[in-house]
């Protein structure tokens, strides 16, 4: 594959962003609406960079986090474009996961969003979403999807949760929502406790089906479905009463998520082993958690 992919780049890059603005509008929109204790919460939002080893610059993004909403405890909405050369380890993994040619030319460029959600209400679930492209001069594809972690689960919020995103995928193909659905129930799977981390939802990595503009389309409905299917859990839950062991349920619940993060998710790992902001990576941990 020639370097002759940087309209698609900035096409995918721009999408990305625009999610992120479209998202931060309606979280802060929703701190706006509730009648909680306190001032309705605010993104901080902080530049990041990444450097190569030369010290050139190798991208970077925005970090956007509200601490102590109204709403959400911790939310933090990431964008980042980053690109350079993949350092040993990234090309092992590269490798094993499929990608030729990175001994040779171990170039990259990859662009993405990255949410996490924890909620004040234990009511209200925990959410995850990413969708992101990466390039290299071998290969690319497309990854991400979102999946609900609610503490206290209500089967009609998991119902609407999956529902909502098999209507953003039905059109490009009925095997979609299905093959993405057991994509997400294999992924967000916690071997050394022997349980899935939430309810599930969906989820691909290394997709490529060799038509981009296709599997960008793909893509892009994986983020449109992203506040249809979650935004209506939190209105509806947001003002229901809980108690001390709700909340002691929750932080217990937040262990198993952080648990996951570290040892198990691909992005964190990404992140740290070529250099990216260390706090953007660790955006995802909740801001208190409990263990047995």
């Amino acid at each position: 594959m020639s370097d002759g992919f940087e309209a698609e780049k900035a096409t995918a890059s721009a999408w990305f962003r625009q999610l992120r603005d479209d998202i931060v509008s309606a979280f802060e929109g929703m701190e706006d609406s509730h009648q909680g204790i306190g001032s309705a919460g605010r993104f901080e939002v902080t530049e990041t960079k990444r450097s190569a080893d030369d010290g050139s610059d190798a991208g970077g993004g925005l970090m956007s986090v509200m601490r102590g909403g109204r709403v959400f405890e911790k939310v933090g909405v990431n964008i980042s474009t980053v690109y350079g050369q993949l350092g040993d380890a990234a090309q092992k993994a590269m490798a094993a996961r499929g990608v030729p040619g990175m001994a040779d030319d171990p170039r990259f460029w990859a662009s993405g969003i990255s949410l996490v959600a924890h909620m004040q209400n234990p009511h209200v679930p925990a959410v995850h979403m990413n969708t992101r492209m990466f390039w290299t001069p071998h290969a690319w594809w497309f990854g991400g999807g979102s999946d609900l972690n609610p503490c206290i689960e209500y089967s009609e919020d998991t119902a609407h949760f999956h529902d909502t995103q098999k209507a953003h995928l039905d059109p490009h193909g009925a095997d979609h929502y299905p093959k993405l659905k057991a994509w997400a129930d294999e992924y967000f799977y916690i071997p050394h406790r022997n349980r899935a981390r939430g309810v599930g939802g969906i989820f691909m990595d290394d997709y490529c089906t060799g038509d981009w503009s296709s599997d960008f389309a793909l893509t892009q409905d994986i983020g449109r479905a992203f506040l249809p299917a979650y935004l209506p859990l939190v209105e509806k839950r947001r003002n229901t009463p809980w108690d001390d062991a709700d909340k002691d349920t929750q932080l217990v619940h937040r262990g198993l998520y952080a648990e996951y993060n570290l040892v198990y998710d691909r992005g964190t790992k990404f992140g740290l082993t070529t250099g990216h902001d260390a706090n953007a990576v660790l955006m995802s941990l909740p801001p208190l958690a409990k263990w047995f």
